[in-house]
């Protein structure tokens, strides 16, 4: 075995790190075969070892705190054993908790019912978010400063005996899709670092991956929470705006941020999320559930693109129509619908003037210190100037009227299913085509939080050159929880592993889920047929080249 080292600003020190990373055109695949989707025949393929060799790699929440309950003392000294070996050289943390601030926390848990819901839990959250006695930078060191209480979120997280073990890297000010835009360093993706993480919560989601905490925060104003998790192969919930209280986050865009939850497996999202949620009379954006259902239907009517785009990523149309063809054998209802209020929606997020709230958030930081700040965000907040309030509310208007088809469109279906990104980009290029990459980033996801939806974003299987293949479920707000159990049924019909550690999930082998209704597809647009399967294939703005690097 041949080993590399590897380095980062938060760890300069060089370390030993396992050469899985491939940049090749067409790269030897680095998961078991029956995990790929988009190709039928057996392949030759590599077992990908686990990214980090600590015992707690890769546990789920209900084995750290079984280990916790079970075994204090080696409970505490894996935190201990976490916290000196967090650097994987993927750039995906900017602070870890101080040695001594983390003997308290043993301390604090030890004198803890053993009952509560986290106990033992390590976890890790953007450095967007306030933990008293923390920098949060925002991921701009010039900005930073030192809050003297936590944000409500990791507080609760706390109070149910998880344990902050660090705070991770993000574009800066929470400002993009990628994940690099960062002084702290690019995040890079643990199957292949010539690739994206995603972002801009992209340190949250590498940490999950990487199997350092089963659990992190992040958050959502364009797609933040959910492109990194498909990127990376865990859960990301985009909460329902107002859900969870955003009171001691750094805000980006106020009226679209919503709280985030990274995860191995759906199950530990669902538990995260009956933690942090409530309403919070501190945070003006909070609102109240005004939903009663404690057991919620699984969605059966999905609505999907009547058309694709996938910029040139021939590998990600594969793993989608794969995906598909799973949904079919499940007994899901496929409809394909047009998707333009939708992009319309998106459209708007980019190129109208939310961008404004942007610049009312930050525009005085930027101004008084913009070498600060780097300088494609400080770019794109400064676009902020240059709406009138008659573009605000011409826009307002227009998106009211999208809306008013977005409802239509629910109330037909359950639903809808999306690609999580439509590509995955290179490190290069984004580097050369920064904007345009974004908006790319963002074709599927950008327009769920003007829609006021919330999303659910999870493993599909990996692509045919390895890399990870995420989809993602959209429905009204308030159906968080009927998103998940819908991804329940989905993880057990879906062998998969637990982000990058190579390690099975938890729900791989379980017996397949009863099927839910019986198969049928109801579409619009031209189709044609897959060899194997009864079913479809959708239109698509596929070029012909075989070249799926962006």
């Amino acid at each position: 075995m041949l080993w590399i080292p590897v380095g980062g600003p938060l760890f300069p020190q060089n370390r030993l790190a396992p050469p899985w990373t491939c940049s090749d055109p067409d790269p030897p695949a680095r998961v078991p075969a029956h995990f790929l989707l988009g190709r039928h025949e057996p392949i030759p393929c590599l077992e990908q070892p686990p990214v980090s060799s600590l015992p707690s790699t890769g546990r789920t929440l209900a084995e750290w705190i079984s280990a916790s309950r079970s075994d204090f003392a080696a409970a505490a000294e894996s935190l201990r054993t976490l916290r000196e070996t967090l650097d994987t050289g993927s750039n995906a943390w900017i602070s870890r908790i101080p040695a001594e601030r983390l003997e308290e926390q043993i301390r604090r848990l030890q004198q803890l019912p053993s009952s509560l819901p986290l106990y033992g839990v390590p976890f890790a959250v953007k450095d967007n978010f306030d933990v008293a006695g923390w920098p949060t930078t925002a991921g701009c060191p010039g900005f930073a400063y030192h809050p003297t209480h936590s944000a409500a979120v990791v507080a609760r997280l706390e109070a149910a005996g998880a344990v902050l073990i660090g705070k991770t890297n993000l574009d800066q000010f929470a400002t993009g899709l990628a994940g690099t835009r960062s002084p702290y360093g690019a995040v890079v993706n643990p199957f292949d670092r010539a690739y994206v993480a995603g972002g801009s919560s992209a340190g949250s989601a590498v940490a999950v991956a990487e199997g350092l905490v089963p659990l992190a925060l992040g958050t959502d104003a364009a797609g933040s929470g959910r492109i990194p998790a498909g990127f990376n192969n865990v859960v990301g919930l985009k909460t329902t705006r107002g859900r969870c209280s955003k009171q001691g986050v750094v805000p980006a865009c106020p009226s679209l941020d919503c709280i985030a939850v990274f995860a191995l497996t759906v199950d530990d999202a669902a538990i995260a999320l009956d933690v942090i949620e409530g309403y919070d009379p501190a945070d003006p954006w909070s609102r109240s559930d005004p939903t009663t259902d404690s057991a919620p239907s699984i969605p059966k009517s999905l609505a999907i693109p009547q058309s694709t785009e996938w910029f040139g990523d021939n590998r990600a149309e594969l793993a989608w129509l794969g995906t598909m063809a799973r949904m079919e054998d499940m007994g899901m209802a496929l409809h394909a619908v047009d998707f333009t209020p939708l992009f319309e929606l998106a459209s708007l997020l980019y190129h109208g003037p939310w961008v404004a709230e942007r610049h009312a958030a930050l525009g005085g930081f930027i101004e008084a210190r913009p070498e600060a700040v780097d300088p494609v965000v400080r770019a794109i907040i400064a676009r902020g100037r240059e709406f009138s309030a008659s573009d605000v509310f011409e826009a307002r208007q227009r998106r009211q009227e999208l809306l008013r088809e977005v409802r239509a469109l629910f109330a037909s279906h359950d639903a809808l299913l999306v690609p999580t990104a439509p590509s995955h980009p290179l490190l290069t290029a984004i580097a050369v085509e920064p904007l345009e990459q974004d908006s790319r980033l963002g074709r599927y996801a950008s327009f769920v939080n003007l829609a006021d939806c919330c999303a659910l974003a999870v493993p599909a299987g990996f692509r045919v050159d390895g890399l990870p293949f995420g989809i993602s479920m959209i429905a009204p707000a308030w159906q968080d929880r009927r998103l998940l159990a819908w991804a329940r049924v989905w993880q057990r019909h879906l062998p998969s592993l637990r982000g990058a550690t190579g390690m099975p999930a938890p729900s791989a082998g379980a017996p397949p889920a009863p099927v839910i209704t019986k198969p049928r597809l109801a579409v619009a647009g031209p189709y044609r047929p897959l060899s194997r399967h009864s079913g479809w294939q959708q239109q698509s703005h596929l070029p012909n080249s075989k070249e799926n690097h962006v």
